[in-house]
């Protein structure tokens, strides 16, 4: 499984990882295995961890106060997950991460992350990257969702993230979108017509 985060990793810098950076690596990264359905982080816990996927696929989503799921997030394989904002600040998380597959991944702390970034040079680079992305991912998104319409919102997703069409049932795919499911069936309905 660590192979897979080193060739993650280098595949992110441009400096390739060294012998003793990759056994720094390996001896702060804890392996863990969850179950479908499995919570890696339920909401009210604070999130201790990050999780490198490097099998498996994963949804953050919160509970509204009717008992419905609004997914936030879906993570498949070389994605990060956890919550940033509980991880980093120490809060109670008000999201629930679960596998949605039997899922690998390769966990951290915020400790040892920042213990990573103090001693290898490379992995500075790689944060600074993985930052860029998340906030453009996240812009991207919130844009999407106050300017394109439903069936304008799926095509974005099937550009972007197609594997998530093929990995998540269409009520998560729908929830993600921020529509009902009802909607989604007709848009897809719509495009095989076309």
């Amino acid at each position: 499984m660590y192979d897979v985060l080193i060739h993650y990793l280098n595949s992110h810098t441009t400096t390739p990882l060294i012998g003793w950076e990759i056994d720094l690596i390996q001896s702060v990264f804890t392996p863990r295995k969850f179950r479908r359905r499995q919570y890696f982080l339920q909401e009210g816990e604070v999130c201790e961890y990050m999780a490198f996927i490097a099998k498996g696929a994963m949804r953050q989503y919160s509970v509204d106060k009717k008992g419905e799921e609004h997914v936030i997030k879906l993570f498949v394989e070389n994605w990060w997950a956890g919550d940033r904002e509980s991880c980093l600040k120490g809060i109670p998380s008000s999201y629930f991460i679960d596998a949605w597959e039997d899922t690998e991944c390769l966990t951290v702390t915020k400790d040892n992350l920042m213990r990573l970034l103090d001693q290898v040079p490379s992995m500075t680079k790689w944060i600074l990257k993985v930052d860029t992305d998340f906030a453009i991912a996240e812009q991207k998104r919130i844009e999407a969702a106050i300017s394109l319409s439903s069936e304008g919102r799926l095509q974005d997703l099937e550009r972007t993230h197609p594997e998530f069409l093929q990995r998540f049932p269409q009520h998560l795919i729908a929830s993600y979108l921020g529509i009902n499911r009802e909607t989604l069936s007709r848009i897809r309905g719509r495009c095989i017509r076309k």
